[in-house]
């Protein structure tokens, strides 16, 4: 038996889990303890929707993994239990869907409306988004998860015509329920769409170290066999998740893969050395190991858009780029590649998700394409030191 089917079979033979879908954060429990008062809350607001009516638009706000959308997706179900077909819900991920044309598409999806990936105007989709709605003749609740991720990338005009949009429906109605982890989001929308998005608010404090327990100990329940847990692991979870300003993602996510390492390791138990292991696996920083594995030329455009940065230039433009590349190149002795070959490479740190690069018009000029970093300083830099003892002298 070779290493692959060896560890196929600890995994046959273990009986650590008994459902680990429980423990992922987009799981949603039949109980969510320590959140009661946001449910009753939710739920007051939305309630009119029952008869038929629409519920005013809510804004969730509070830290990651304080239960935001485990909270909009239990009371909304409970809402559907209650109505069946006569409310559609929708829910959208706007780190997802970034832009006001893939937002605009799903929601269209939501009422039975083809939209194709690309090709139409933005105008034309909620066009169709609007017709499709109004064909349904009904309410309709939008979630819109993240919705800071969609306001810093495509702005907040999307969400200015659908909080408009009853004004253009006749037989339906839409109500919007945004979330976001940005407690300052409301400082960069435009004070039309910011009045008619938060009509109502619901605040989530982080969890402390307690309800962090409670909640991991219900997860276990339905999670893993009886037994397996050692009894430090669960106050262990939450200790490490609290540090984290009471993000109950993380606690999560630390027990369901210290559970996962238990059953590779064939183990009978899950203990807090398991939970170490997880933490440490957590933590690593993936992007530093991309950072390292990339070729030559693609490290030195990133380490010339760190000294850029270093010297006070938050964005940059290709010619500016190409100019610290190759001065970089002759200092370290290479051969630097043409500016065609560099835009390629451009193109393939941000397909990476490293930088972003969008393209803007200079008139007679020509277009060229402004340049930032996707990722923290401190990622690109433990990146780069790791990867070329020639390109230290740079950085430190």
């Amino acid at each position: 038996m070779d290493e692959i089917d060896k560890l196929f079979e600890k995994v046959l033979e273990s009986n650590i889990f008994k459902n680990r879908e429980a423990l992922r954060p987009d799981h949603v429990p039949d109980y969510l303890p320590h959140r009661e008062s946001q449910i009753m809350k939710l739920a007051s607001i939305i309630a009119p929707a029952i008869k038929g009516a629409r519920p005013s638009n809510v804004f969730m706000y509070g830290k990651p993994g304080t239960g935001k959308t485990a909270v909009a997706k239990y009371v909304l179900r409970r809402l559907k239990d209650k109505v069946k077909d006569s409310v559609i819900t929708a829910y959208i991920n706007c780190r997802e869907a970034d832009t006001n044309y893939r937002v605009l598409a799903d929601l269209c999806a939501a009422v039975n409306v083809y939209v194709p990936f690309t090709g139409l105007s933005t105008a034309e989709v909620l066009r169709r988004f609007i017709n499709g709605l109004e064909s349904e003749g009904c309410l309709m609740i939008a979630v819109l998860d993240e919705i800071d991720a969609l306001v810093k990338k495509s702005g907040d005009a999307i969400l200015y015509h659908l909080t408009r949009i009853n004004e253009r429906l006749v037989k339906a109605r839409l109500s919007i329920i945004g979330i976001t982890n940005d407690l300052r989001l409301m400082e960069y929308l435009d004070p039309r769409v910011k009045s008619s998005l938060s009509e109502e608010e619901v605040v989530f404090p982080p969890y402390t170290y307690e309800e962090l327990k409670d909640i991991l100990q219900s997860r276990a329940e339905e999670a893993f066999n009886p037994g397996v847990l050692e009894d430090g692991v669960i106050p262990l979870c939450a200790a490490i998740a609290a540090r984290e300003h009471g993000d109950a993602r993380k606690a999560l996510d630390l027990l369901r893969i210290a559970g996962e390492i238990a059953e590779r390791n064939g183990d009978a138990k899950v203990t807090e050395h398991h939970v170490r292991l997880a933490q440490r696996e957590l933590e690593r920083d993936h992007v530093v190991d991309v950072i390292k594995t990339l070729p030559l030329h693609a490290r030195l455009i990133l380490l010339g858009l760190y000294v850029l940065s270093k010297d006070g230039k938050s964005t940059v433009t290709t010619g500016e780029l190409y100019g610290k590349y190759r001065e970089l190149c002759s200092k370290i002795g290479a051969d630097p590649l043409t500016q065609r070959r560099i835009s390629d490479l451009i193109g393939e740190l941000e397909l990476l998700g490293i930088i972003d690069a969008k393209v803007i018009s200079r008139g007679r000029y020509g277009r060229t394409r402004r340049i930032t970093l996707a990722i923290s300083n401190k990622s690109l830099k433990e990146g780069l030191l790791q990867s070329n003892i020639a390109l230290r002298g740079f950085i430190e």
